[in-house]
């Protein structure tokens, strides 16, 4: 079995699939990222997102659920404490209000797993998705370094 490295290293996208939009540049919507309307959705059940409590004794079989159905879950009961979670989101907050050409420092390598850039799967669809993300796999130091070159030490 492959790992994920070795899969990312054997199948490269371009740059243009990684550089996510310069949300603060554009007035219009542009053509890349316009999506048709959707009507394939009959009831609200898009609204209800699943939410997966671990404490329950079967929680491994609903996650399974969860992300072969919804690609996503909400998560209760994790015992991660409150104050850790603000940390990360004002860190992610911080990442996110740097300046384009600042976060494309750390652009992900077309070849790559970490990194700033669009999400690996938007090559898969004919339209850019309005996202921007950056993948941490292990140590954040060496992108830590590129994005706040006199302030990376907290991260060490």
């Amino acid at each position: 079995m492959s790992t994920l490295s070795e899969v990312y290293t054997q199948y490269p996208l371009k740059v243009d699939d990684i550089i996510p939009l310069d949300f603060d540049s554009v007035v219009t919507v542009p053509d890349s990222h316009a999506w048709p309307i959707s009507d394939g959705f009959e009831s609200n059940d898009w609204l209800s997102i699943p939410t997966i409590d671990l404490k329950d004794p079967d929680a491994a079989k609903l996650i399974g659920h969860a992300s072969e159905t919804w690609g996503v879950f909400q998560v209760v009961n994790h015992d991660i404490p409150l104050n850790l979670l603000d940390e990360v989101e004002s860190e992610a907050r911080q990442l996110f209000s740097l300046p384009t050409t600042q976060k494309l420092k750390a652009l992900r390598s077309p070849g790559g797993v970490t990194g700033y850039g669009l999400a690996r799967i938007s090559s898969f669809f004919n339209k850019f998705m309005w996202h921007e993300g950056f993948t941490i796999i292990g140590s954040p130091l060496d992108h830590a370094r590129e994005l706040w070159p006199n302030d990376y030490q907290k991260f060490w």
